[in-house]
């Protein structure tokens, strides 16, 4: 088994270039099955999300091929001419929640699809019952059997006026693709505005479909014959980004984040601005520093974008546990993601649970541990701790990791953190 080895308390300093946004690049991919045409990605980031995906896609019908030759990621051109496999299996399916996106195009595309419901991180309920009420609205025929998602719409879709009774990416995603090649106008009212499905809708637009409102709480789908090919670069990981300004505060050191987008950090920024770390933006350079990675106690709730991000929440918690003062975070996007508290804990970090809250009081005293991961964003917390502890701190559940942060280790050895990766992969 693999686990990452970290000796803390040392400064991170200089530059690390952030790279593709996962969130962004996999409903990308799957925009792939609405045309016969190539859709080429560049600065699609090197993860086994993205593998999974490739793999289910093929499983579709689809070639992909894929260039790591350039600097800044991969480079993937998907074709998808047909046959469309139009069946998601349960061993492909269950490995990540962003495979439920299929469901859209394949309907809109083929008039049928059956999709094995979703897997991912362990961190909520997560249901998806608006992409099955939405795409219902636009006249398909869904019924639910023996853990799959049967939909049928032989007359191809059809426009609607949808409004989602709360923000929710993947179905804006989901039927937002849809909507592209349905008869008429479809409607999305309340839509997400995260960058990632801003960045879906551009590619959409470049891919030939008719679309308003990119980037508003209102989308505005004109139905189109048929989507064409395009060539899209994917939109910096902000996720990415604002872990590694955490990194910068945590251990006292400044970092040049390579990339990244500040307009997407906004409530990242805000936050970190509370607990005194220092943000600063000039020539294209964004830099985080903080002098003694002791920062102020400071309060955060989980909102939709442009709010503060739920998957920020447990990098943030790190920073809190090492900071002067008491601290307060208040999660309100999935109601069980607080399972790293208990491997914090185990590293001297003093948090109290009371249902979706959570009250930090700050020890900057904290001693690295043997800690295991539960999900992707919890397993980058515990490195963050132990980038802040005394002493050596082992990371159990690295396979975390691997789906959503690309070359992590090498990013942070090349900044001056004593991180190494050992044993055997699973």
């Amino acid at each position: 088994m693999e686990q990452i080895r970290i000796k803390g308390r040392k400064p991170l300093r200089g530059t690390i270039p952030i790279s593709g946004a996962k969130n962004a690049a996999l409903p990308l991919m799957v925009a792939g099955l609405l045309t016969d045409q190539p859709l080429t990605l560049r600065g699609v980031p090197g993860l086994d999300d993205i593998d999974t995906m490739a793999e289910l896609l093929h499983n579709h019908g689809a070639q992909i091929d894929r260039d790591d030759s350039g600097d800044l990621g991969l480079t993937l051109t998907l074709t998808a001419k047909g046959p469309i496999d139009t069946v998601a299996p349960y061993d492909l399916v269950n490995r990540i929640r962003a495979s439920v996106l299929v469901l859209g195009p394949l309907l809109a595309r083929t008039g049928e699809a059956t999709v094995s419901m979703p897997g991912g991180d362990a961190i909520g309920i997560r249901p998806i019952d608006l992409h099955i009420k939405g795409l219902e609205e636009m006249g398909a025929e869904i019924r639910l059997e023996g853990g799959d998602v049967h939909a049928k719409a032989p007359n191809g879709l059809t426009g609607a006026n949808i409004r989602f009774p709360f923000v929710s990416v993947g179905a804006t995603e989901n039927l937002l693709m849809a909507a592209t090649l349905a008869r008429g106008t479809t409607i999305l009212e309340n839509a997400a505005q995260e960058p990632e499905v801003t960045d879906l809708a551009k590619c959409l637009s470049a891919m030939g479909a008719n679309i308003h409102g990119i980037g508003t709480q209102c989308l505005v789908v004109q139905g189109v014959d048929a989507l064409h090919g395009a060539d899209h670069t994917v939109v910096p990981d902000r996720i990415e980004a604002g872990t590694y300004a955490v990194a910068a505060a945590i251990t006292g050191g400044e970092l040049v984040l390579d990339g990244a987008d500040p307009d997407h950090l906004g409530a990242v920024f805000e936050a970190l601005g509370h607990a005194g770390v220092n943000v600063s933006i000039g020539l294209g350079k964004l830099r985080v520093s903080h002098p003694t990675g002791q920062c102020r106690g400071f309060d955060v709730m989980t909102k939709a974008f442009p709010g503060f991000p739920t998957d920020m929440q447990a990098q943030f918690m790190a920073l809190m546990a090492v900071a002067n003062g008491a601290s307060l975070i208040t999660e309100t996007i999935f109601e069980n993601r607080f399972m790293h508290v208990p491997e914090l804990v185990r590293m001297g970090a003093d948090v109290t649970v009371h249902g979706n809250s959570a009250m930090v009081r700050g020890n900057p005293a904290l001693r690295g541990a043997p800690v295991m991961a539960t999900d992707l964003r919890a397993s980058v917390c515990l490195v963050l701790a132990g980038l802040a502890a005394e002493g050596e701190t082992i990371v159990n559940g690295v396979f975390h990791l691997d789906r959503g942060y690309e070359r992590l280790e090498d990013k942070l050895r090349a900044v001056g953190a004593d991180i190494e990766r050992v044993g055997q992969p699973d």
